[in-house]
């Protein structure tokens, strides 16, 4: 404890006794018995009991800091008679009483027209900040409260700490919209508004804060597009808007900052459209994550000006395409996830990487896995749901290559049994199976959509006929079972809308990728011409007929026991199956689909309630006509 000889120094100027561990309250008369003081430094020590009332008779003050100890309660000091104070710290302490005005003291400190910093993070406020915090010195430039649990809406007159530099507000329970007066404050370098509870949209007078260098608002429920303005922020270095619902396009105004050299990180949102060209100005940057959005096209190869980038993170977008050759110049990547996106072969160039992590899961790679570099670290490297890979070191368990001159044929004793065996099994069902609709009718009508000029069809479309009992079930469970799963044997979903037409009519629909090739319905049962025209004069044959039963079963595989919950789809079928431009075969409408947190498929029960068509419905635990019918109809 401090010695109680000590008070007797009824002169002394300077009392700093920072970092030791020194304990104990302060006496009440604290401020009478050190009269002049002008710096006053308790900080990193273990005081506790509240701040002495008497603190505001030493009229000489010029800092003020008892930060990174134990004192508690709530602050009733009324500072407004220091003058002299430019700094003031009580952050990383246990201040608070629960009340809404716990932090009224901040009005005196409105008196205080030198003040200069005003350090507060690191406590237990609960209360609002009140609107006099706009009532503080002109000369404040560094102000930070982050790291309490303050709730209520950011004050507008915020707006009129027009010289402030650092501005920390994250970690606390702010909520409403980010006030457009935080515009004014054009001396602003530092912007920290992340982990709260914020919505509403970016303003765009954010774009005036041209000193801008840092700017975080992560973790919040900010809506709306990014605003381009934010392109006139010269000189940023770090930008954080991820973990919010941000929708849109990436603007290539943002995309032109060359300054952005730490981290842009656009993560977790709601972001649609392709990465532009413009990507590649970022040529300083050591850190780039716009993961877990809806992003499509091809991965531009201007990414590979990224001399300086350490963090790529793509993972969880509708990325299409191969990795890019050009991302052969990023040789001082440590960390990359290209996880649930591309397909094509591994290429060669990334075991001269030095990575620390590869995450190439959950793509279509096919082909033979590098052996060097990375790859040579089964643990620093994940391929896990690329069904196509094989070679690679033995740890990765993955099948040995086959050549080409080792590949045959099946020979005709093997096909003529399997043949006749299923022929039998088809005329042994054939009675049970003979009629076939739908029990909860059509929910919908599906289109082609035509985007580019050369007429090609790039989407299906299905709008929902919302008239048709089940049809929001069935929208609502199709997007809740789509966005938790991503695989190459199923249909990938581009967008949703849910809004009005222009009668003010609820509009429901669903964007998916286009499969030009139909469906497997079609190819099967229809007239040659019926298909969409894709399989006229011809019928599937046996190799195609295989591989599709194969990539039905690895999609069913993934859903039952690769998915962090189990899923049914419960209407499998073969108007349900589409083929793209290569015969490859996607399962598609899960909107009857069930997921099962606490079942096995095994397990499941037959009592939960019948789903689907007639001949396609999952009848129990062991048995299933979804799966007998779908191997018949193939053969």
């Amino acid at each position: 404890m401090i010695p109680s000889s000590i008070y007797n120094f009824s002169f002394l100027t300077v009392f700093s006794v920072p970092y030791n561990q020194l304990h104990g309250s302060l006496p009440p008369g604290f401020g009478s018995m050190f009269p002049h003081p002008q710096i006053l430094q308790l900080y990193g020590n273990q005081f506790t009991g509240p701040l002495p009332l008497l603190i505001s008779n030493s009229l000489e003050l010029v800092s003020f800091d008892v930060g990174e100890n134990n004192f508690n309660g709530k602050i009733t000091n009324d500072f407004g008679s220091l003058q002299n104070l430019r700094k003031i710290t009580i952050s990383d302490n246990h201040f608070r009483n629960g009340e809404p005005d716990e932090l009224a003291f901040l009005g005196s400190l409105a008196n205080c027209s030198n003040l200069e910093k005003l350090r507060m993070q690191g406590n237990q406020f609960r209360g609002v900040l009140p609107d006099s915090v706009g009532n503080l010195s002109n000369h404040l430039f560094y102000l930070t409260h982050s790291e309490n649990q303050i709730y209520g809406t950011i004050p507008s007159t915020i707006g009129n700490l027009v010289n402030l530099a650092l501005l920390n507000m994250y970690n606390n329970q702010f909520t409403g919209k980010i006030p457009p007066s935080i515009g004014f404050l054009q001396k602003l370098q530092r912007l920290s508004l992340d982990n709260n509870k914020l919505s509403g949209k970016i303003p765009n007078s954010i774009g005036n804060l041209s000193l801008l260098t840092k700017l975080y608002l992560a973790g919040n429920r900010i809506e709306g597009t990014i605003p381009s303005s934010l392109g006139t922020c010269r000189n940023l270095l770090s930008l954080h808007l991820f973990q919010n619902n941000l929708s849109g396009t990436i603007p290539g105004e943002l995309l032109r900052i060359s300054t952005l050299s730490i981290s842009l990180n656009l993560a977790q949102n709601r972001l649609f459209g392709s990465l532009p060209a413009d990507v590649g100005s970022l040529k300083n940057l050591m850190e780039l994550d716009i993961s877990e959005n809806g992003l499509s096209g091809e991965i531009p190869s201007s990414l590979g000006s990224y001399t300086s980038l350490e963090n790529l993170s793509l993972q969880e977008n509708f990325f299409q395409g191969s990795i890019p050759l050009a991302s052969e110049t990023l040789r001082g990547i440590a960390n990359f996830d290209l996880s649930h996106n591309l397909s094509g072969k591994i290429p060669t160039f990334l075991e001269k990487f030095a990575l620390q992590k590869l995450n190439l899961s959950f793509n279509d790679f096919e082909g033979e896995v590098p052996m060097k570099g990375v790859f040579t670290n089964a643990s620093a490297v994940s391929i896990v749901g690329n069904y196509r890979l094989c070679g690679g070191i033995s740890e990765l368990q993955l099948p040995n290559c086959i050549t080409q001159k080792s590949k045959h044929k099946m020979p005709l004793s093997h096909i003529l049994p399997i043949t006749v065996a299923f022929v039998l099994v088809r005329g042994t069902l054939v009675w049970f199976l003979f009629c076939e609709s739908d029990w909860f009718g059509s929910f919908g009508f599906v289109y082609q959509g035509i985007v580019n000029q050369d007429g090609e069809f790039v989407a299906a479309v299905k709008v929902l006929n919302l008239q048709n009992r089940g049809a929001v079930k069935s929208f609502i469970a199709e997007c809740e079972t789509l966005r938790n799963i991503r695989h190459r044997n199923l249909v990938k979903i581009i967008t949703s809308c849910s809004s009005v037409d222009c009668q003010e009519n609820d509009f429901k629909a669903l964007v998916y990728e286009f499969m030009p090739n139909g469906s497997l319905e079609g190819w099967l049962h229809s007239s040659p011409k019926t298909n969409n025209g894709q399989n006229e004069h011809r019928r599937l044959n046996l190799l195609e007929r295989i591989n599709i039963a194969i990539d039905v079963a690895c999609a069913l595989d993934y859903v039952h026991h690769q998915c962090h919950t189990p899923i049914i789809h419960c209407d499998l079928k073969p108007s349900n199956i589409l083929l793209d431009h290569d015969m490859v075969a996607h399962v598609g409408y899960f909107g009857l689909a069930r997921f099962c947190p606490e079942l096995t498929i095994l397990k499941q029960s037959s009592s939960i309630g019948i789903r689907g068509s007639i001949g396609y419905v999952p009848l129990g635990n062991k048995f299933s006509l979804t799966f007998l019918y779908f191997d018949i109809c193939l053969f």
